[in-house]
């Protein structure tokens, strides 16, 4: 089965078809770059598959729940990153972290190793996000999504902000995900570097898929989708 299995899906933002008939299907252990024009639906369709959109018709299934009946199961095994970053400004990198890994059924051990494996300076362990900078509330948001270990990483620009370092960062952890066997889908307009670590790239234009293609030499195996998945941070 599937993770993602998206068959002539409308999503509305209004009155609008943020997306106007979708079909894809993406399986497990694969990185998926999409790419298109801003506004051609991208962060709407990775809206949709974290639960947070609704389809208003068509048939939309990811990692086994229908997300025309039940929305809210499905944002348990999923990971978001965003432009908005969904932190707790009053609260600490440390505790941001903690709190969303607990949430995911994580451990405080694992938001310790999270924060590591983003390389967050100890000193801002304990500093409330709300006086860190762009770049340092990026990692911590990807040091949020590490700890939660989802099935299916949604990624939004998620060089934006970084550092050159962090930016490699980012690739790693893509790739330490899909090799743990989660799957991802990275929207991008970082073409060069995306497609490093994806293997295959959507193209979407007017709210539909338009183009499908694999990257040569970049395809990865298939297989079942794991509990929880991502990089051991353990």
């Amino acid at each position: 089965m599937s993770v993602v299995h998206l068959r002539a899906v409308v999503a509305l933002l209004g009155r609008f078809p943020a997306l106007a008939g979708v079909d894809l299907d993406v399986e497990s252990g694969e990185a998926v770059l999409l790419q298109g024009p801003n506004g051609a639906g991208k962060t709407s369709l990775l809206r949709l598959c974290a639960g947070l959109l609704a389809p208003a018709s068509g048939e939309a299934v990811v990692l086994g729940h229908d997300l025309g009946r039940d929305r809210r199961s499905v944002r348990r095994e999923v990971g978001m990153l965003a432009h908005a970053t969904f932190l707790y400004d009053d609260l600490s990198v440390y505790e941001n972290v903690c709190f969303w890994a607990r949430a995911a059924g994580g451990s405080p051990a694992e938001a310790e190793a999270a924060i590591a494996r983003l390389e967050i300076d100890t000193r801002l362990r304990d500093i409330p996000v709300v006086r860190l900078s762009t770049g340092q509330r990026r990692r911590t948001s990807l040091a949020v999504l590490v700890a939660r270990r989802p099935r299916l990483w949604l990624l939004d620009e998620p060089h934006a902000g970084l550092d050159q370092a962090g930016r490699d960062i980012v690739d790693g952890l893509v790739r330490d995900a899909v090799d743990a066997g989660a799957t991802v889908l990275v929207a991008s307009h970082e073409l060069d570097r995306t497609r490093t670590i994806a293997s295959r790239v959507i193209t979407i234009a007017g709210g539909v898929v338009v183009a499908d293609q694999p990257i040569p030499g970049r395809s990865m195996p298939v297989g079942p989708a794991p509990e929880r998945g991502g990089p051991d941070v353990a």
